[in-house]
């Protein structure tokens, strides 16, 4: 199993697991690959040394920064590369919350979100589906609405 770096447009890093480079250029070709912090389709293969994880491999290893690191774990990187990685496990985490503590309400979004403006339906929080266009004119409306995008893999269990 190959474990490369990968990044979007928008700069956000994150790794991908791969069988082979066919695999990779195959789910690259097909747009198969995006984002998990945007959803952003433009992906590319950052420059690194690929890890290799083989099962039960454990062995001890010694990196070029003095750090050490057990079977296939990576000895720690440079400071603004830890930095990124924990503001994005910190979106991550957000996410799940505004998941956990919100009612989805569909593609519903938008009339609900007047419904509890105006006093028709019960206040609570809630999470859904809107065009921009429908956005904008609950903003319009004075409607606090943020937009945030739809990431499916939110809702499950990320290793």
């Amino acid at each position: 199993m190959k474990v490369l770096d990968l990044q979007c447009a928008h700069q956000h890093t994150f790794e991908g697991w791969f069988g082979s480079d066919q695999e990779l250029s195959d789910q690259m070709e097909r747009g198969l690959l995006v984002c998990p912090f945007c959803g952003d389709g433009h992906i590319r293969k950052m420059p690194s040394a690929p890890r290799l994880n083989l099962q039960g491999s454990r062995e001890t290893r010694a990196h070029p920064d003095g750090g050490v690191s057990q079977g296939g774990e990576p000895a720690p990187d440079d400071p603004a590369a830890n930095a990124s990685r924990a503001l994005q496990a910190q979106w991550v985490q957000a996410m799940r919350q505004v998941i956990a503590e919100t009612e989805d309400v569909g593609d519903r979004f938008a009339q609900e979100a007047r419904a509890i403006h105006q006093g028709d339906a019960n206040p609570r929080a809630i999470r859904g589906q809107a065009s921009k266009q429908e956005t904008l004119a609950l903003l319009e409306e004075g409607i606090g609405v943020v937009p945030l995008p739809a990431l499916p893999w939110l809702k499950e269990t990320l290793q």
